[in-house]
Formats: C-alpha cells, structure tokens, sequence
C-alpha cells in the first residue's frame, strides 16, 4: 500500500480539532461560523469582559455598599461630662486642647459638644460646634461659646 492523499489516515487518538470554520453551509460550520448570531461577540477579540470563573455565588453572597456613604469626615461627639472631667474653671476649649485631653481622637478634623451631664465650669468654647443645649447649659455655668 503505497502513501497517497485518499489513504492518509490521522493517528490514533489525534484530536481533529481545530475545525476549519466558514468554509460554506455543506460543511456545517458555515454562515457564522460556530459563532452565533450578531454583534460584539460575533467579531474577533470581542468576547471579553469580567470572567467569574463560576463564582457566581461569592459575588452574589458578598456584602455590597447600600446607600449613599458620605464623604464628609463625621465630628467627634465630646459630652459636658466630659469637659467638666478634663478641664479647670476658667479654661479655653478648642479641637487642639481636646486633642492634647484626649476627648477626640488627634485625625479629626471636627468636634461637637453635645448635651449629656452637668457643667459647673467656666469654660469658654472657641472652633468647637456645640449643641443648642450644650450651649446653654455652658452659657449658664457662666462661660462662653464663639
């Protein structure tokens, strides 16, 4: 048996893929080509994207961000409590001094002085937001707020 092209066999167990594709409807891999219908991913380079790799469910069980989150750093909350606790009578309370008390953390950039306690003090509150109660109450130990 002599080698000739209508006698070539290929090897045992050789995949005969790849297909040569759009060769015509007769070959059954014609018209599109094994690649569906229209559009992006019909073309060449066009099937890209984000790839889960079936992993699905751990986007889907992840917890996501709900919501609007704001960007706007939140003011520490500093009780009169508090500043009847660090602060002698007479003294200045601004966001440094509370800094250097240790009643705000030193990153933040704001403080609010909220109602919660006595005052007995005279303390005169500058740089610092303070509630309408917290204000009154420092107003009427006899301090200022600016």
């Amino acid at each position: 048996m002599t080698l000739s092209m209508h006698t070539m066999r290929p090897a045992k167990g050789a995949k005969s893929y790849p297909k040569r594709v759009g060769r015509g409807n007769a070959s059954g891999k014609g018209t599109t080509a094994g690649r569906g219908g229209k559009g992006q991913t019909a073309r060449s380079g066009g099937s890209g994207g984000l790839k889960l790799l079936g992993m699905r469910h751990l986007m889907l069980q992840s917890p996501k961000l709900r919501g609007f989150q704001s960007h706007r750093p939140k003011a520490a909350e500093v009780s009169l409590n508090a500043l009847e606790g660090a602060f002698a009578d007479g003294e200045a309370v601004n966001l440094a001094t509370l800094k250097r008390k240790g009643l705000v953390p030193i990153p933040s950039k704001k403080a609010k002085i909220l109602a919660s306690g006595k005052l007995t003090k005279r303390l005169s509150v500058t740089g610092v937001a303070a509630s309408e109660v917290a204000k009154e109450k420092i107003l009427a130990a006899g301090g200022s707020v600016a």
